[in-house]
């Protein structure tokens, strides 16, 4: 088969390769030859250096609500003032710091999108809330620096993305379709997982399996027993929502096959297989208690998210990973860029999104129109899979966020306090004392050499 690497990158790819098969990452930073470890990916090989792809979805959250305020992104522009009414410049409401005020979990309803949305308008994010009788003002709020130091942070070093939409313009079920599918799953009006599951609709596991490409599904808190058939309620956060976080819990297939069911596993073997350097080509993960969804504290979002990179950068894989993150949909909250309307599901509004990696550009928005099939897409170009559905093919990758034109950079561990960044210049006082003593060390050492000179004649 062809590569399909653009020539630039393939060159790139295989300098990478072959810095670390000779061992020459000796010449860079040597903590870099610790995370160096030999190819345990079974099948195809990629066609970039990346040989582990880690994605995991958070809850419920826009761009604006967590990035807006971030300088050299498309953020909350200046003078914004939501009115409480569509189609009515007053009384409105001002984007507000949150904080640790805490909030409710808003309506992200197909309704309340459809309110918000306005046919482009944007103009009706607190009718859209209020309307569910919750307080409207709080679509409003956003989160900054002060409250998501980690975040940012990691958006310094490596890539935030600032055209990343949620795949459909409703809640959870329809997005984690997307996510493993490239589909909405059931395409009635109803938003909701059929009573006999999701039947033969092919997943991007499937494609992983038939091409015999590893794969896990790791999960939070994880209950076995909880599938299609033994959940209670869609609504009831800690047994229903697995099956929607988790979709193949709603395939029998899965659900049925003890070799295939047993790729769904708990969290813990994520730090394991990361430790061992045994992470499959691909990892999904879903959260329960840490996924930030409102009213859950996005400080516990970040512990998570931090806890996973930490062991992932000490991983022996690190040197050919990458770890995607982003969130199933806005959740109520504000966002200002009108989402491209590609069919009668999506886009959803913009939601954050942020990759770290070795090969992850340093400190790089990506402006790039995506959204979860998006990272299908990168899953089928990097292992030469087949599209699932119409989505995923046509979706844009991200492949820009990399750059393979380098060797794999070593991993930074970052804290979780915020301090922006100094720019130091050197004091011109000791600079010129400097001058001056050197000077005079100049003059004493002509003076000792002409007074040799004359000894010696």
């Amino acid at each position: 088969m062809t590569d399909p690497t653009p020539p630039r990158r393939r060159a790139g790819r295989l300098v990478a390769r072959a810095l670390l098969i000779a061992g020459l990452l000796a010449l860079a930073d040597p903590a870099a030859v610790a995370h160096a470890a030999p190819r345990a990916v079974p099948g195809p090989s990629p066609t970039t250096p990346i040989d582990h792809f880690v994605f995991l979805m958070q809850e419920n959250h826009t761009f604006d609500n967590y990035f807006g305020t971030r300088p050299g992104v498309d953020g909350i522009p200046a003078g914004t003032c939501m009115p409480v009414r569509r189609g009515q410049a007053e009384p409105c409401v001002r984007p507000f710091h949150l904080g640790e005020l805490g909030s409710l979990d808003l309506d992200h309803s197909a309704e309340a999108f459809r309110v918000q949305y306005h046919d482009g308008r944007m103009d009706g994010f607190v009718e859209g809330v209020s309307t569910q009788g919750k307080n409207g003002k709080l679509a409003m709020a956003y989160y900054d620096d002060r409250d998501l130091p980690y975040y940012w942070n990691i958006a310094d070093e490596y890539v935030l993305f600032d055209r990343f939409f949620s795949s459909a313009n409703s809640g959870s079920i329809r997005n984690h379709m997307y996510r493993v599918t490239g589909s909405p799953g059931a395409t009635g009006p109803a938003e909701s997982i059929p009573p006999g599951g999701w039947g033969d609709i092919p997943t991007i596991f499937d494609r992983l399996e038939a091409a015999g490409i590893s794969w896990k599904f790791y999960v939070e808190n994880y209950d076995p027993t909880i599938t299609y058939r033994s959940r209670t309620s869609e609504e009831d956060v800690d047994r229903g929502a697995q099956v929607i976080w988790v979709p193949l819990l709603a395939y029998a297939r899965y659900v049925d096959d003890p070799r295939l069911f047993g790729k769904i596993v708990d969290l813990d073997q994520y730090y394991e297989d990361a430790a061992k350097g045994q992470l499959p080509a691909v990892s999904f993960i879903a959260p329960a208690g840490d996924s930030e969804h409102p009213p859950g504290s996005v400080r516990a979002g970040q512990t998570l998210v931090r806890t996973l990179l930490t062991q992932l950068m000490r991983s022996p894989n690190w040197n050919s990973s990458a770890f995607l993150w982003s969130y199933d949909d806005w959740g109520g909250w504000y966002d200002h860029v009108p989402p491209p309307q590609v069919d009668r599901y999506g886009y959803g509004f913009r939601v954050p999104a942020l990759l770290v990696s070795p090969y992850a550009r340093r400190g790089y928005v990506d402006s790039t129109t995506l959204d979860f099939t998006s990272a299908l897409k990168f899953i089928e170009v990097n292992w030469r899979l087949k599209p699932l559905a119409e989505r995923d093919g046509k979706a844009s990758t991200f492949l820009d966020a990399f750059d393979f034109d380098r060797p794999p950079r070593p991993a930074v561990f970052l804290g979780t306090e915020r301090k922006p960044a100094v720019v130091t210049r050197p004091d011109p006082v000791p600079v010129y004392a400097s001058y001056a003593i050197t000077g005079s060390l100049v003059v004493a050492l002509v003076g000792v050499a002409a007074r040799r000179r004359r000894q010696w004649t």
